[in-house]
């Protein structure tokens, strides 16, 4: 079974408007809310593409109560934690630029922890988790280095898609997958990475740390693919961008699938980069059948 674990899912408000001004009364044109947490997004493209998966992390509220009975609806199973406080309130505006407000972070306690813990601690080799997403500031930046000590000792493949210092610190774990943007690279590196072509090294030296695969992407110019026998650079299909919320989510959920199909690494890394292009090109996550149009159109060549 595939689990994602979210720390800190959302109700995102999605509101559109043709402009904004500061200060002044601004009218939607049109408005929807979804539940939002880049786990919950790889559950839901994972179960858009028919493959079974179990949405994690810690709920609360009213909020939390519209993230859940939304996920039922949809039909992906979730066993969330349920916390005192509310889960966030996050907004989201398309007008001539996106902008975002995140909400404020409810507060974890030591005994809500415990349970997602042990949770993780019942999987075994034939389960893989995806750690996706920032940590609350209520928990340490350590704690998906210390799940993941739990689970690679549990033998359970561990996909993580995070940044900052939890990132650092669950490197140190082995992790067998991460997917780190060009601007999350070069944080982690401390060097800017300006191209594909600058990120290769650095790439490499994190499979030689123990990583199985790296993938860097750059948005619309394309991403990298490192493993520690092949390299590959994968080119978009064109179109128009729509909604960059959840493209990386995506990315992450196609090259899941194609790995639990056993396809080689090349096709996963096309119908990954086709996955983030659905999404991209679309208002909502990306549906089995937009990315299936895509992948013909989506290039990768090994260097």
């Amino acid at each position: 079974m595939i689990y994602t674990v979210t720390l800190n899912p959302a109700l995102d408000y999605f509101v559109t408007t043709p402009s904004i001004q500061v200060g002044s009364l601004n009218r939607a044109q049109a408005d929807h809310k979804e539940p939002g947490g880049k786990g919950i997004n790889v559950s839901t493209v994972l179960t858009s593409l028919q493959t079974d998966n179990v949405a994690l992390g810690f709920i609360g509220g009213f909020t939390g109560d519209f993230i859940q009975s939304t996920l039922k609806q949809r039909g992906i199973p979730t066993d969330f934690i349920k916390i005192k406080a509310d889960s966030r309130l996050n907004v989201k505006v398309k007008s001539e630029a996106e902008t975002e407000i995140n909400g404020v972070a409810p507060t974890i306690m030591p005994s809500d922890l415990e349970k997602l813990t042990a949770q993780l601690a019942k999987l075994t080799n034939e389960d893989v988790v995806v750690l996706s997403g920032s940590v609350p500031p209520t928990l340490e930046p350590t704690i998906y280095q210390m799940w993941m000590s739990i689970l690679k000792n549990q033998g359970v493949n561990v996909f993580l898609d995070t940044s900052g210092l939890p990132l650092t610190f669950a490197l140190q774990e082995k992790p067998t997958f991460i997917k780190p943007n060009h601007h999350e690279l070069s944080e982690l590196i401390g060097k800017p990475i300006h191209s594909i072509e600058d990120a290769i090294e650095p790439a490499k030296q994190l499979v030689q740390r123990g990583v199985e695969y790296v993938m860097v992407t750059f948005a619309g110019d394309g991403a990298l693919l490192v493993s520690e026998d092949q390299t590959f650079i994968a080119s978009p299909p064109s179109g128009i961008l729509v909604n960059s919320i959840g493209a990386g989510d995506s990315t992450v959920a196609g090259f899941i699938y194609g790995y639990q199909q056993n396809w080689c690494l090349a096709d996963c890394f096309q119908f990954a980069i086709a996955a983030g292009s659905a999404t991209a090109f679309s208002k909502s996550l990306a549906r089995k059948q937009d990315i299936q149009l895509l992948v013909d159109k989506t290039y990768i060549r090994q260097v």
